[in-house]
């Protein structure tokens, strides 16, 4: 299916793996020309070198924990048409393994991450007649879990907060849209598999097992993910704003979490 992206921008935060190379690899298959950001600039160079347009790709490294880091990405970038927020992983742990500079030091990126993107480039995205910003958020926002209270809280002020400004940002030309992925084929879920392996069963080599429950006896693929990415961000998807789509094959809708 041809999205009608050729010749958009966007900007994709976390874009050195996972869900963001493959978003920056689907966009790319687009025609849009996408900027990748993380923090290594080794990483992120074998990244854009694993993509083929014919959307051209470029990076900036950064570290998106720091205000001032994040302002000079964007005035490196400068405007683009899409905004994907990616970029912040929170580490799993209950209320009493996180004291309150953990707790800040984590929604740096994450949160605050995330709103001040999506502040700079609301007004760049007013500015120029519109644009589309999509937040990577996570189904913990739904799928409440005591083991990440620290992340099911962020996701769920993330949710709220989009909402909220894709609510009103069409009085502007904008769309703000948030997807809330559940468990994914990446190096951040065998992270977290092992650390709640290891808090059940006292391993976390036996991390593999804990995906068998999981829906269609999976974790989604980083390319699912990406391939709604690019819809949200086409005129397919141009009266949706304000909302959040969660993939995540029926988990959140559960009464237990994985």
């Amino acid at each position: 299916m041809d999205l009608g992206l050729n010749g958009r921008t966007a900007l994709v935060t976390g874009g050195s793996k996972g869900i963001g190379l493959a978003t920056g690899r689907c966009l790319a298959a687009e025609g849009v020309d996408v900027t990748l950001v993380a923090r290594s600039a080794d990483v992120l160079a074998a990244a854009a070198a694993s993509i083929a347009g014919p959307g051209k790709v470029t990076t900036v490294a950064a570290d998106l924990a720091d205000e001032a880091e994040r302002q000079r990405v964007v005035e490196t970038v400068g405007d683009v048409d899409i905004l994907v927020n990616n970029a912040g992983g929170i580490p799993g742990g209950n209320l009493l393994e996180f004291d309150d500079a953990r707790w800040k030091a984590v929604w740096e990126l994450k949160v605050f991450g995330y709103v001040s993107m999506c502040r700079q480039y609301y007004a760049r995205m007013k500015a120029q007649g519109g644009g589309v910003i999509i937040n990577i958020i996570g189904n913990a926002a739904e799928a409440l879990d005591f083991d990440y209270i620290c992340g099911s809280t962020a996701n769920a002020g993330l949710c709220a907060f989009t909402r909220t400004l894709g609510s009103v940002s069409s009085r502007d030309g904008i769309r703000a849209v948030a997807i809330n992925p559940g468990p994914v084929e990446t190096d951040r879920l065998k992270t977290l598999m092992q650390k709640k392996a290891a808090d059940r069963t006292g391993s976390a080599d036996n991390w593999e097992s804990l995906k068998e429950p999981l829906p269609f006896s999976r974790a989604a693929s980083p390319e699912e993910i990406a391939s709604m990415v690019a819809m949200l961000a086409s005129d397919r998807s141009a009266y949706t704003s304000g909302t959040v789509v969660t993939i995540d094959g029926g988990i959140a809708s559960q009464s237990r979490t994985f």
